[in-house]
This record gives structure tokens, C-alpha cells and sequence, in this order.
């Protein structure tokens, strides 16, 4: 599929708020409402949109303390990655990313408490021996938190 500027645009729209209605989308790309939805349709098959979401807000959720946490492990063969990627998949883990330079993994948590770190710590890091070491950043501001993809239909 190759995207035009109106598939651009409605990217860019869609990641704003994917709830818009499609008669306020047609409108501002100048397009029918059935064309619209056409293309949403399609962008959705061919995976250009994977999914929606509500973004919720941690600090009214009981979940304060984003931590940031780098990993290095001891055996990086491909079935002890796919282990620790399923460890790194739990509630807490907001995101998990397989990383080059001095760690392997970073991950991005959210938690109530410090004590609940600590026992995802147990869990996840002193208890597992591949497990080579771990750094935690505790992030004292989310300054900015977005899955936005940058440059979305910036062109047209």
C-alpha cells in the first residue's frame, strides 16, 4: 500500500485522537465521510494502525513512581532472550526494549511504591541468574510521554 498525503494526514489526525468522529476527519482532509472510513479501514489491514488506546494518567491510578531500569545479561542466546522478553512483559512494565551498548534491556516501569519495586526487583532481577546487573533511574518528571510516530504526514 503506498500512503498519499490524505493517508498522512489522517495518521497524524488518528494519533491526535482516534476517537474523532469521521464526519470531523472528512472535514478537515477534505474527503467523503465513506472515503474516510475506507481508508481507515485499509490502513488498519495493511497494520499501519495497530490498535487504540486510552492514555490514562498514572498519578490518579496510584502508579507515581516511573522508574527506568537498564539490564545486562549474562547468556544472550536466543532462547534465554525469549525467556527474559516474556519476564519483561508483566503489568508494571510499561515498556521493554532489547537494546545495544552496555545493557541489553531497558525498561520503563510504573509502580505505586517503591516497596513494590523492590519485589519486582526480587523477581525479576536477584532471582534470575542470567540476570548479569541491573541500574534504575527513578524519574523525578515525565517531561514528555508519547508513542506518537514523529513526522506523520508533516509533508502534505
Amino acid at each position: 500500500m503506498n500512503l498519499d498525503a490524505f493517508d498522512l494526514h489522517l495518521l497524524r489526525l488518528l494519533q491526535q485522537d482516534c476517537l474523532a468522529p469521521l464526519r470531523s476527519l472528512a472535514d478537515t482532509v477534505h474527503l467523503s465521510t465513506a472515503s474516510v472510513q475506507r481508508r481507515i479501514q485499509k490502513l488498519r489491514e495493511h497494520g499501519y494502525i495497530t490498535g487504540n488506546m486510552a492514555i490514562l494518567d498514572p498519578d490518579k491510578l496510584n502508579q507515581v513512581i516511573t522508574i527506568l531500569v537498564e539490564v545486562r545479561v549474562n547468556k544472550t542466546h536466543i532462547t534465554d532472550l525469549e525467556q527474559l522478553k516474556m519476564s519483561f512483559s508483566g503489568d508494571e512494565i510499561q515498556q521493554c526494549y532489547y537494546v545495544t551498548g552496555e545493557a541489553d534491556f531497558m525498561l520503563v516501569l510504573l509502580v505505586p511504591s517503591m516497596k513494590r519495586f523492590q519485589e519486582i526487583c526480587d523477581v525479576l532481577f536477584h532471582h534470575n541468574e542470567n540476570v548479569e546487573w541491573f541500574k534504575t533511574t527513578v524519574v523525578l518528571d515525565r517531561v514528555k510521554v508519547s508513542l506518537d510516530v514523529p513526522q506523520v504526514g508533516l509533508h502534505d
